[in-house]
C-alpha cells in the first residue's frame, strides 16, 4: 500500500498535511482553486511529481508554458531558500521527473489527433455552439453516415457528408427527418472557425492510443503527460472539448478495477471553468456520470480553477480532496462567492475559514483531504512544499530533445488520410458527372449522323428504319435510392481478425511499452473506428453515442 503524499506543512502547529492513498479512497477527485497569482500552478505541480513518484501517470494542461520545467531538476534559489526556513524543512532532493509533451498543433509535442466519428456528434455541436435544432441535423449526419457505412475521420469529411445531404435532403426527409440549409449552413460556417482554430489538425489520424499515456520509466515512476495548451486556449471551446474527450476516453478505454492501492492515473483539468461554461444539460448530465463512474476504472480527476462556484455543485459534490488557495473580494459578489467557498469545508473551531481566505498569501492555502475513513478532514492552513523540479519553463532546444528521445517519438508525427467520406461522395460525383458527360456526347454523335446521313438538311425524305425501343412515359421521377450499407459481419469478422492479427498491438506489458510504427498506428485507428457484429453502425463512447453506448 503507497504512503501518504507530502503536500503541505502548517507553521503554527508544525504539522504536515498529506493526501492519503488508503486503498478505498485512492481515486476519490479534488479540486485546486484560487485567483490568478497565488499559487495554484505550484501546487499542481507538487501533486503531479507526488503522484509520479510512486508510479501513477499524469496528465496536465500546460495553460501558460511553465510546467515543462518538470522535465529538469530545480535548484535551490533564494525565495526557495526562504520557503525552506520559514517552514524548518531541508532542501529538497532535487529531481527531474519523466515527461511526456503533448502538442495539438504538433509543434511543442507530439501531435495529438482524433477523428470525427470518435468525437462524436454531441461534444461537435458544443464544440461548434451549435443550437438544439442545428444539433438534431448534426445527429443525423452522424446517422445516414453510419447507416450507408461512410467514415467520417477528419473536418473534409464532415464538410463533404453535410453538403450531401443539403444536396439530397429530400430523399433522406421521409426516413430520418427534415434536413433544414440553414442549419446545414450553420454547421458548416462553425466548422470553418474551428478549422482555422487548428481543428482540422486535431482532426484525423492516426488517432491517440491512450495506452501511450499510462507508462512508466525505467525506474518506475508514472510519466507526466503534459499537453501545450498556451496557444490551444485561444480556441476556448476546442480546448474544454479536447480535453473532455480524453476523459471520456478513458472511461471508455480503461476496466472496470475496483479499490486498488493507488490511482491508474490522475488527470488535471486546468482552466475547468472553460468545461461548464454555457454547456447544455444534457452535456453536463453526461460530464458527472463520468466523473461519478470513471473513479471505478482507476482514474482520478482533479479540476484547476479560480472559483470553486465556476464548478456545478452536481460535480463538486464528487471533489472530497481540496486546496483553496487565496480569493480576493474587492466586490459584494467577490464577498458571496468567499463566503460559498469557506462554507464547503468542514469548519476548524481554530480558524475563521472566510476570513482568512482573503489573507492567504502566494503558496498559501486552506487544505482539507480525505481522512482515513474517507471523511474530509477538519481544514487547515498551511503552505505548500516547493517542489523538487524545476519552476518555470525549459527552452524550446531542450523541449525538442526530450521529444525525440520520447518512447513515442515518430508515431504520430506523420498524418495518415485513408478512404473515406470524403472520398466516397466526391468519387460518386465524378463518375455521375462522367456518366452524364458520355450520354451527352452519344446524343450529339447520334444527332449528326441523323443530318449527315438521311438528309434530312437538304429537304430529302429520310428513308423508313425502326426506332430503338423507348422507355415508356413515366408520370413522376422516382428518387434515386441511397447508397446501400455493406452487408453486416458475422461472428468473427474483420474487426475480430484483425484484431487477432494485430494482437500483439493491444496487449498489456508489464514494462516500457516498445513504440508502434506508423503501419500498427493505422490498424489501430482503423480497428477502433470497424464495426464488428453491428458492421455499418460505428459505435461511439458515452460522450459521443447516438443512440446506445458502446
Amino acid at each position: 500500500m503507497s504512503k501518504p503524499l507530502l503536500i503541505a506543512k502548517t507553521i503554527a502547529k508544525n504539522q504536515t498535511i498529506e493526501l492519503n492513498l488508503l486503498s478505498d479512497w485512492a481515486n476519490r477527485h479534488g479540486c485546486i482553486t484560487g485567483a490568478t497569482g497565488t499559487g495554484k500552478t505550484v501546487t499542481l505541480q507538487v501533486m503531479a511529481q507526488a503522484f509520479s513518484s510512486i508510479g501513477v501517470p499524469v496528465f496536465m494542461a500546460d495553460v501558460k508554458g511553465d510546467l515543462s520545467g518538470m522535465a529538469h531538476a530545480g535548484q535551490l534559489s533564494p525565495k526557495m531558500q526562504q520557503r525552506c526556513e520559514q517552514l524548518a524543512i531541508e532542501e529538497p532532493l532535487w529531481q527531474a521527473c519523466p515527461v511526456t509533451f503533448w502538442d495539438v498543433f504538433g509543434k511543442q509535442g507530439h501531435p495529438v489527433r482524433a477523428t470525427i466519428s470518435d468525437l462524436g456528434p454531441l461534444l461537435l455541436s458544443r464544440m461548434l455552439n451549435l443550437n438544439e435544432t442545428q444539433a438534431g441535423v448534426m445527429q443525423l449526419a452522424f446517422k445516414i453516415a453510419d447507416d450507408n457505412g461512410l467514415l467520417l475521420l477528419d473536418t473534409k469529411d464532415l464538410r463533404a457528408m453535410l453538403q450531401h445531404l443539403g444536396e439530397n435532403a429530400s430523399e433522406y426527409q421521409t426516413e430520418y427527418g427534415n434536413i433544414s440549409a440553414a442549419s446545414i449552413g450553420a454547421i458548416q460556417r462553425g466548422l470553418l472557425a474551428v478549422s482555422e482554430q487548428g481543428g482540422d489538425q486535431f482532426f484525423g489520424e492516426p488517432m491517440l492510443n491512450l495506452d501511450d499515456m499510462l507508462q512508466t520509466d525505467a525506474n518506475g515512476k508514472g510519466v507526466i503527460n503534459i499537453l501545450a495548451a498556451d496557444q490551444l486556449l485561444q480556441a476556448p471551446r476546442l480546448y474544454s472539448t479536447f480535453l473532455l474527450w480524453m476523459l471520456s476516453e478513458l472511461y471508455e478505454h480503461l476496466p472496470e478495477v475496483g479499490d486498488l492501492d493507488q490511482p491508474k492515473m490522475v488527470f488535471f483539468f486546468d482552466e475547468a471553468h472553460l468545461l461548464f461554461d454555457e454547456a447544455p444539460k444534457i452535456l453536463l448530465q453526461k460530464i458527472e456520470q463520468v466523473v461519478r463512474l470513471i473513479r471505478s476504472k482507476g482514474v482520478g480527476v482533479y479540476f484547476v480553477t479560480q472559483n470553486p462556484l465556476d464548478i456545478p455543485d452536481t460535480v463538486l459534490g464528487q471533489l472530497g480532496n481540496r486546496v483553496q488557495h487565496a480569493l480576493r473580494a474587492y466586490t459584494p459578489r467577490d464577498q458571496k462567492a468567499v463566503q460559498a467557498a469557506a462554507e464547503t469545508f468542514r469548519p476548524n473551531p481554530d480558524i475563521d475559514t472566510a476570513q482568512v481566505i482573503g489573507e492567504l498569501g502566494v503558496g498559501e492555502a486552506l487544505i482539507s483531504f480525505l481522512d482515513e475513513k474517507g471523511r474530509p478532514a477538519i481544514v487547515q492552513r498551511g503552505f505548500i512544499l516547493p517542489p523538487a523540479s524545476q519552476i518555470g519553463p525549459i527552452s524550446m532546444e531542450e523541449r525538442q530533445k526530450i521529444i525525440a528521445n520520447s518512447i513515442v517519438a515518430g508515431v504520430y508525427e506523420k498524418a495518415v488520410d485513408r478512404d473515406s467520406a470524403y472520398e466516397k461522395l466526391k468519387g460518386r460525383v465524378a463518375a455521375s458527372a462522367a456518366s452524364h458527360s458520355d450520354v451527352q456526347a452519344s446524343s450529339a454523335n447520334n444527332g449528326s449522323n441523323d443530318i449527315n446521313g438521311w438528309g434530312h438538311s437538304s429537304g430529302q425524305a429520310a428513308p423508313s428504319q425502326a426506332l430503338p425501343p423507348q422507355p415508356a412515359p413515366r408520370t413522376q421521377q422516382a428518387p434515386p435510392a441511397p447508397p446501400a450499407p455493406p452487408a453486416p459481419e458475422q461472428e468473427g469478422g474483420i474487426g475480430e481478425a484483425l484484431n487477432g492479427m494485430f494482437g500483439n498491438l493491444f496487449g498489456a506489458g508489464n514494462g516500457v511499452r516498445r513504440k508502434d510504427n506508423v503501419a500498427e498506428t493505422m490498424v489501430k485507428s482503423a480497428v477502433r473506428t470497424m464495426g464488428s457484429q453491428v458492421g455499418r453502425e460505428i459505435i461511439r463512447g458515452v460522450l459521443g453515442s447516438i443512440l446506445k453506448k458502446r
